[in-house]
């Protein structure tokens, strides 16, 4: 499934859950109050516990992600870095084999953005990485035969090769980071403290008048953080 159709249906389905939820609770505390059963005082403790565990484990998933934004945006940085020394480097080989290669990197920069502009259609983006890869064996090939040529620099080898070496390298790191989410048992987790922080705050908010703006406020801001 499509990861933007599941985020929404998992969205929709903990809003619907804490409204049914936060319901659950004022109806159990309304039929305690009737019975005449204990205030329950000794319960704040307990909400606040379970609340503060909520707050604290959503803060470290937003942490998380934001290290993960950071780490994505280095990667970016650090690949076009490897691609621009790379490419000066076929200055070291024979001038006559120069083009070739200036033409097969110009296709691969058109190919490398295009494996994440195809996202989140995954079929899309494996075709295109498939195509870099494809360019990326091409270079290499090239590059090793040119470097062997009477007319390259003597250290053309030494030092072009390491760079594509690198270059073709930090794309593996990259598939890697964008496969590096939280794990489900957490998003399971934030699931089901968001769905008890409902039922707990409808139970203390039994006896007083239903206010649909807190109520709803507090289930949509809830949803669409997590």
């Amino acid at each position: 499934m499509d990861h933007t159709v599941s985020a929404i249906l998992f969205a929709v389905g903990l809003f619907l859950g804490m409204l049914l939820l936060f319901e659950v609770g004022r109806q159990l505390r309304t039929k305690e109050l009737r019975a005449d059963h204990e205030n329950g005082s000794g319960l704040g403790a307990v909400e606040g516990a379970i609340f503060a565990l909520f707050g604290l484990l959503v803060a470290f998933t937003f942490s998380g992600a934001m290290e993960r934004f950071d780490a994505h945006r280095s990667l970016i940085a650090e690949e076009a870095n490897t691609i621009g020394t790379a490419y000066l480097r076929l200055d070291l080989l024979p001038p006559d084999v120069q083009p070739v290669l200036r033409g097969l990197f110009r296709s691969y920069l058109d190919a490398r953005p295009g494996v994440y502009r195809k996202l989140p259609d995954v079929q899309a983006s494996n075709t295109e990485q498939v195509h870099a890869k494809t360019l990326q064996a091409q270079i290499w090939s090239e590059a090793v035969e040119a470097s062997a040529l009477p007319g390259a620099r003597p250290d053309a080898a030494k030092l072009l090769l390491p760079a594509l070496n690198d270059m073709i390298d930090i794309t593996t790191t990259r598939s890697m980071a964008a496969q590096s989410h939280p794990p489900t048992i957490i998003f399971a987790l934030l699931f089901v403290l968001g769905l008890g922080c409902s039922l707990f705050a409808g139970y203390g908010a039994a006896g007083s008048r239903r206010s649909w703006l807190h109520i709803l406020g507090f289930s949509v801001v809830t949803a669409i953080t997590i």
